[in-house]
C-alpha cells in the first residue's frame, strides 16, 4: 500500500541487514498519532495509517470458505500485525499460523513499537508463529491449512525481493495448493490488480478465481485476489 503523505519526516526507529537484506521500522506523525512503517530493501511495504487491506485480505478469505467448521489458516507475513489481528478477532479460526522471515520484525511486535496492534493475538492460543520463509516453507511442510493468505510483497508483480518472484510463478503456485486442503482458498494481498496473476492462478489449477478492491484515497485500488483449490 502506498504511504499517505504526512507533514512530517520520517524517523528510523530500527533498521538491521538480516539473510534477505535490509528492513528498517520508521516512525512518522500523522493527523491521529504516530504511524510506523515497514521498509525492505528500501521498497515500502506497509505502514498503520489504514488496516483496511488486511482485513479485507482475512475476511475475504473466511467468508469464501462458506462456514467450513473450525477452519486452519496459514498467513504469509507479520507485517505491521494487522492481518493477525484479524484473524484472531474472528473467533472461527482453529489455527493461526504465520509465517515471517525476518526477526527483526518479529522482535518489534513481541518487544517494540507494533506491540500495541498484536500483543493480544500473539497471546492466543490458537496463534503459532514460525520464523521461516514463507516460500521455502510451502515447499518443505507436510502441513495443511484451509486457507493460505499471502501479504508479504507489493503484489504478484512488485516483489520485495528478487526471491520471492518464485511464489508467484507455477512451481510456487503449485506449492500454495499443495498446503490447501481440498477446497481451500488462496488468498493474495496485491497493490494493484494483475490480469496476468489471474491467468496464472487459472493455469494452476486454481477455480473461482475473481478479485475484490479496496478504494484507496489517491491512485489505483489496492485488491485481494482469491482462488480456491479443486476439491
Amino acid at each position: 500500500m502506498e504511504p499517505l503523505s504526512h507533514t512530517t519526516a520520517p524517523r528510523t526507529l530500527d533498521r538491521r541487514e538480516g539473510p534477505y537484506g535490509e528492513v528498517v521500522l520508521r516512525e512518522r506523525g500523522g493527523p491521529g498519532g504516530e504511524i510506523h512503517e515497514i521498509i525492505a530493501n528500501g521498497c515500502f511495504l506497509m505502514d498503520t495509517s489504514d488496516g483496511r487491506s488486511e482485513r479485507l485480505l482475512m475476511d475475504a478469505a473466511y467468508g469464501a470458505l462458506g462456514g467450513r467448521p473450525d477452519p486452519s489458516v496459514l498467513i504469509g507475513g507479520l507485517g505491521v500485525g494487522f492481518s493477525l489481528a484479524r484473524a484472531a478477532a474472528e473467533p472461527g479460526w482453529s489455527r493461526i499460523t504465520v509465517a515471517e522471515r525476518e526477526q527483526a520484525i518479529i522482535d518489534w511486535h513481541l518487544s517494540g513499537p507494533l506491540k500495541h496492534i498484536s500483543a493480544a493475538a500473539l497471546a492466543d492460543p490458537r496463534t503459532t508463529v514460525l520464523r521461516a520463509d514463507l516460500v521455502a516453507h510451502l515447499h518443505n511442510t507436510s502441513d495443511t491449512y484451509d486457507a493460505l493468505c499471502l501479504d508479504i510483497d507489493n503484489g504478484p508483480d512488485w516483489t520485495v525481493t528478487e526471491d520471492n518472484h518464485s511464489l508467484y510463478s507455477p512451481d510456487g503456485l503449485a506449492a500454495c495448493a499443495r498446503c490447501l486442503s481440498p477446497g481451500g482458498i488462496l488468498a493474495v494481498w496485491s497493490a494493484q490488480p494483475s490480469r496476468n496473476f489471474e491467468d496464472s492462478l487459472r493455469n494452476a489449477g486454481f477455480s473461482g478465481v475473481r478479485t475484490e478492491e479496496i478504494r484507496v484515497a489517491r491512485g489505483v485500488p489496492d485488491v485481494v485476489h482469491l482462488a480456491v483449490r479443486p476439491a
